[in-house]
């Protein structure tokens, strides 16, 4: 009998939902919701209960076996300035070290406290652990915070005084405390310093989001296991995920791959996932996606976290439409609330864009209202904004667009809604490529009318309409919106093929991209060599384009508006484990694992021994994930002397344990 999975997969603008039979690999059903960023869980249940509506009610909840979510919520949240309070303990830390994390720029309202201790590379004792600072610490400020980061000198060497410390404070405090090495096996501290900070702060987030999945469940009847997506593409238990959330950053990216991947059966291409807020592309091979082995950035901040080597852009459906003094559409990196989409939602917004056209001037401005996020409470702000902000989000209405020139008098209004919108509390409408895609008939999911009129104003504003053809006049401005969403596509997929970042002025690049390809007496072409799968809801509306500037059909898979969501639900469970084998200057070989360092008399035996630790380590993981059927791969990368005897040659090594294996309860 077969079982099901549910994928789920929360974007800027829509959560998808798709059902798999787990054996056959079958897509039985999928749907869509509005995402509701001001609570992601409203959207993720309407999600669920549409999908399942679509399989109607002979279906039988009880044969789910999961549901698998992927998400952006990580990173969003980071790059905005959410989640806890943090304290962060810096054990063995100098100045140059501490200065190096970044904490005090990546998130400036957390605590830093420098305690003595810590190891050194060998993995010895560097100073004894000052437990009473840490006490003391905890009876001051730092005991305030509702979350917690520990990161030691050459903890990867010896954890000891790490998990020491967390064991203090989370017996003091009763909060979660996340352990730096806990994230990553690198010897880079003040990177892993910042890595387990940015985790911390975004415990209590997962946790609220697993919640409301796991009472959006009962509510509908099923009783599965809840997986969740990592960045680099494999799968985990919510409870698992939980206790490290900062592993799904690129969630979302992530699933799309190995979505692409699944509806495709190709294992060597170039996927472009667009959406409505960003681009996401990488090249994959033999089946899976390579990973960015620096580790991925968050706003600007690099990680420890292993995630798929992704090029992200700012370049969806809901990107600003912008245009210059000399009539050139250009597309902004930041996303806006397509006109279409509100004028859907609240009808009424009609007969103002309508009585904006008779106006003789303001027509941009008409273009743009202020909203609350789906989902938000109404009043209920962060503590941190000042009281002008909250005078400024009074003066809002709660339950409807407010028009921008209504409550926007002055600079310092003007710079105040960017921050707001780049901290999620309100968002802000405007003219996208969505609503050129409605007013040429390529969607149809909003309003045709809120679409064409917002393009009629934008165009009339930027000098792009003029006279009396409005119709054809305004058709063409969509075009040109079109055509520009097109080029930049183009131009992003040959960057990344290439591994160039090409010049604006390149004119063979620009041949190609504008659809000219001509440079003075040449025919210019520049045709990918691997295919091209474009996934993504707006995908099947821009990239047909792409590819015939390119020379090359792009795929486009039946069920690629959901790609995301099914990636999710078809997941595998992926675990490493590392092991490191020094030299000791007291002669043998140290092996560094999980707390104080092993000490083997000769090198192969420290091989086995490692090649040991790191089987068992990746094992256990992979059941704590929630793995079964377990394929495991042990790689040793060893350093030697040239012509010693086995015995004494290694200097050296690493063993590496890896397991793919499918979650407990479906046959993949």
């Amino acid at each position: 009998m077969s079982s099901y999975t549910i994928g789920i997969d929360t974007g800027g603008t829509y959560t998808d939902a798709a059902i798999v039979d787990a054996k056959s690999h079958t897509v039985i059903a999928s749907a869509k919701a509005l995402t509701t960023k001001g609570d992601l869980s409203l959207g993720v249940g309407e999600a669920l209960e549409k999908v399942l509506a679509a399989v109607g009610d002979t279906f039988d909840r009880n044969r789910i076996s999961l549901v698998s979510l992927s998400t952006t919520l990580a990173t969003n949240a980071l790059v905005e300035g959410h989640g806890s309070s943090v304290a962060t303990f810096l054990i063995g830390f100098d100045d140059g070290m501490t200065r190096r994390t970044k904490i005090d720029k990546a998130v400036p309202s957390a605590q830093i406290v420098r305690i003595a201790g810590g190891h050194l590379y060998t993995g010895q004792e560097q100073a004894p652990l000052d437990i009473e600072a840490i006490k003391a610490a905890l009876d001051g400020a730092a005991g305030k915070a509702d979350a917690y980061a520990v990161a030691s000198h050459y903890s990867v060497r010896n954890p000891n005084h790490e998990r020491r410390a967390a064991d203090i404070i989370r017996q003091k405090t009763g909060c979660p405390v996340t352990a730096s090495t806990d994230l990553s096996d690198a010897l880079n501290g003040p990177r892993r310093a910042l890595t387990a900070t940015f985790n911390a702060r975004i415990i209590s987030l997962i946790v609220a989001l697993v919640s409301a999945v796991h009472s959006s469940m009962r509510r509908l009847g099923i009783d599965a296991q809840i997986m969740i997506v990592k960045g680099d593409g494999s799968i985990a238990t919510a409870e698992s995920v939980i206790a490290k959330p900062i592993e799904t950053i690129l969630s979302g990216p992530a699933a799309s791959v190995i979505g692409a991947r699944f509806l495709t059966a190709k294992n060597d291409f170039i996927i472009a996932d667009i959406g409505g807020t960003t681009s996401d592309v990488a090249i994959v091979r033999n089946g899976w996606p390579a990973l960015n082995e620096h580790g991925s950035d968050v706003g600007g901040f690099r990680t420890m976290v292993h995630a798929i080597d992704m090029q992200t852009v700012g370049l969806g459906g809901d990107s600003e439409v912008d245009v210059d003094f000399k009539g050139n559409v250009s597309l902004r990196t930041n996303r806006v609330v397509p006109l279409a989409l509100v004028a859907h939602q609240w009808p009424h917004v009609l007969s103002e864009l309508v009585s904006a056209l008779g106006q003789t001037g303001g027509m941009r401005e008409a273009t743009n209202y202020i909203l609350f996020p789906q989902g938000a409470s109404a009043g209920v702000f962060p503590d941190d904004l000042s009281a002008a902000d909250r005078a400024f989000l009074d003066r809002l209405n709660t339950d409807k667009p407010t028009l921008y020139g209504d409550v926007v008098s002055g600079a310092a209004d003007r710079s105040r809604v960017p921050r707001l919108v780049d901290r999620g509390i309100i968002q802000v409408s405007g003219f996208t490529p969505s609503d050129a895609a409605h007013v040429l008939g390529l969607q149809s999911q909003w309003s045709e009318k809120g679409a064409r009129l917002a393009c009629e104003l934008m165009g009339r504003a930027s000098g792009k309409i003029e006279g009396a053809r409005v119709e054809s006049d305004v058709a063409a401005f969509a075009r040109d919106v079109h055509d520009a969403v097109a080029a930049k596509s183009a131009r992003l997929l040959l960057e990344r093929l290439s591994g160039k970042v090409f010049a604006k002025d390149d004119p063979i690049v620009n041949a190609v991209v504008n659809n000219q390809h001509r440079v003075g007496d040449m025919k210019i072409s520049l045709t990918p060599d691997i295919a091209i799968v474009a996934v993504g809801g707006p995908a099947a509306v821009f990239y047909p384009e792409v590819g015939r500037r390119l020379g090359t059909e792009v795929i486009i898979p039946p069920g690629s508006e959901v790609a995301n969501a099914i990636g999710a639900a078809i997941g595998m469970i992926k675990v490493r484990a590392v092991v490191e084998i020094t030299s000791s200057e007291a002669g043998g070989y140290l092996i560094h694992h999980l707390g104080e360092p092993e000490l083997c008399e000769s090198g192969p035996k420290a091989i086995e021994r490692a090649r040991e630790l790191a089987r068992d380590t990746a094992q256990n993981e992979s059941k704590i994930m929630g793995g079964h059927e377990v394929d495991i791969d042990v790689t040793v990368d060893r350093v030697d002397i040239p012509g010693l005897g086995e015995e004494i040659s290694l200097v050296a090594a690493t063993v590496t344990a890896e397991v793919v294996s499918a979650p407990e309860g479906t046959a993949r």
